[in-house]
């Protein structure tokens, strides 16, 4: 069997670039359904992308590289296909956009879109062999029990990182990457809760509460949410793709720094309140139990001088822990690092060395902040390629 392009992988961006190839597009996935990301995203209803989205918020080995597929499918492009389609939708927070209804609205429209550019979709389809003879892609196809040879002029590899394997997850894209002679970068779990071998915040589970949570290269100022086996939440998972063993993160409970002020007011009419009794008006009761041993001055309210309150909200503000590990590729929602973009073309992702193998989506070293930003690299980069390969032969 003959067909202009090969996409490898059903998710969010191959689905995109099959939109876009042109005709005599064949897309494979292993999986029973294609969109299995986008299915389970944003609680079933997806983080489809953020308003906010730009180079800024994303990390890779060369932070230059995301520019260019950005700034041409911009997250307005694919906000214009959602109401195209008729999906409503809403900011949560922070320019995160979710659907009002569920994901397979989103999975919906790009399967529609799919059909209209008349791209092929096969789903339960493995691929067993590849080879390249010079001019075409030979791939080695398992389909409902047979085998089946595809030749292809372009391939592309759309099959993500190694976050989630129970969803199938594999690291078949570094796989291939090293088969036609592409460097990959250090891969890591990202977006993903951190952990403590002593389990000390066992007795926190399901304790949320806002914070600053930052190291020494970032902070993000959002929820902290404690857990059996450690923290989790928007702020640890943001924080998570910029830590690494062995260092310590730090934790402000007090994101607006206000108080200290409001303890020193509050002494004046409260005094003979015990001080945690008081402290938990700001922060969650069974929180501020926590700290009391490790970090709070005994006694009333009105017991304390402005510098016990002083140093004690500065114990707040400078929480230092230090994870012991994270839970791994098994909860992490991307992949960090992966293809090395020094060889890859930033306007159509396309190989520096084989012409037409193309790499798009999680697969490259480009990785999203939490909040809509994984899927819109997706759309982005999905677009460019589908976009390069439609346009004719690509210098």
């Amino acid at each position: 069997m003959q067909v202009n392009t090969l996409i490898l992988g059903a998710g969010a961006a191959g689905m995109m670039c099959a939109a876009h190839a042109g005709a005599g597009t064949l897309i494979v996935d292993h999986a029973r359904a294609p969109g299995e990301k986008i299915r389970i995203s944003g609680g079933g209803r997806c983080n489809f992308t953020n308003m906010h989205a730009g180079p800024e918020n994303f990390l890779s080995g060369n932070p230059h590289f995301c520019k260019s597929a950005l700034s041409r499918y911009t997250q307005w492009d694919f906000i214009d296909l959602v109401a195209r389609h008729g999906i409503a939708y809403h900011e949560k927070t922070l320019g995160q956009l979710f659907c009002d209804g569920k994901s397979g609205q989103i999975i919906a429209l790009l399967r529609a879109e799919m059909a209209r550019a008349g791209a092929d979709l096969w789903l339960q389809t493995t691929l067993a062999e590849l080879t390249h003879d010079g001019s075409r892609f030979i791939a080695t196809l398992d389909r409902e029990g047979r085998r089946t040879t595809v030749t292809a002029r372009h391939l592309v590899v759309a099959t993500g990182g190694k976050s989630i394997p129970k969803m199938g997850a594999t690291g078949l894209a570094y796989d291939i990457a090293a088969q036609f002679g592409h460097g990959l970068r250090e891969t890591r779990p990202a977006l993903v809760p951190l952990t403590f071998s002593d389990q000390r915040f066992a007795g926190l589970s399901g304790v949320s509460a806002p914070a600053r949570v930052s190291n020494a290269r970032a902070a993000f100022d959002e929820s902290v949410l404690f857990t059996h086996r450690g923290l989790s939440g928007p702020a640890i998972l943001q924080i998570s793709s910029y830590w690494r063993e062995g260092e310590d993160i730090l934790i402000d409970l007090d994101p607006g720094g206000h108080l200290f002020e409001t303890l020193r007011a509050q002494r004046q009419q409260e005094g003979r309140r015990k001080l945690t009794t008081e402290l938990a008006r700001h922060l969650p009761a069974r929180l501020v139990e926590h700290l009391a041993p490790d970090l709070l001055p005994n006694g009333n309210l009105a017991d304390q001088s402005d510098a016990a309150l002083a140093e004690m909200v500065r114990n707040l503000r400078e929480w230092r822990l230090r994870p012991t590990g994270s839970e791994g590729y098994r909860t992490a929602e991307v992949t960090l690092g992966g293809i090395d973009t020094a060889g890859l073309k930033s306007r159509s992702m396309m190989s520096q060395t084989l012409p037409n193998l193309f790499f798009i989506g999680e697969a490259v070293d480009v990785t999203g902040w939490l909040g809509g930003y994984n899927f819109q690299w997706a759309w982005s980069s999905g677009w460019a390629a589908g976009h390069a390969i439609a346009a004719g032969p690509i210098p």
